[in-house]
């Protein structure tokens, strides 16, 4: 009987840990359209302060600001294009989760490239330095295969 109690008790305290852990407490809009937009604005736009999370998943405050924000502009009736327009020329592109191919973002979105490139090059050369020496310690002692 105890057991029980222990397992319910245990199973409520889950249910209210899941529902204090709510982020976002600002009201849906009645437009499931709408709201639909907006949980996606809100997952392309990145947290300036944790910054490995999206705005939607971010507990901190600057995070609660700019989901209020968005919910403002999509209240007033701006478009997606708009909205992220006014948070980039705010927060500048690094609030995106995917910054445009520009010119100033080229580095970034080449780095993954250019460092893999960087690194298969660096193994090739260090195998092939390995590989002439291992030839030319094998000529240098005249070991044959077939001596040993």
């Amino acid at each position: 009987m105890i057991r029980r109690w222990q397992i319910l008790l245990s199973t409520a305290l889950c249910a209210v840990m899941l529902s204090a852990g709510a982020i976002d407490t600002l009201p849906e809009f009645k437009d499931p359209q709408l709201q639909q937009r907006y949980e996606r604005l809100i997952h392309e736009l990145r947290c300036l302060q944790c910054q490995n999370n999206s705005i939607a998943d971010s507990p901190v405050g600057l995070a609660g600001d700019l989901r209020r924000s968005v919910h403002d502009l999509l209240s007033e009736g701006k478009t997606d294009d708009q909205i992220m327009n006014f948070m980039t020329s705010r927060y500048g592109d690094f609030i995106l989760y995917r910054p445009p191919f520009a010119p100033r973002t080229w580095l970034l979105w080449l780095a993954p490239v250019l460092l893999l490139g960087a690194g298969a090059f660096i193994a090739w050369r260090v195998v092939a330095g390995r590989t002439r020496l291992v030839d030319s310690d094998t000529e240098e002692f005249g070991e044959d295969s077939d001596t040993r």
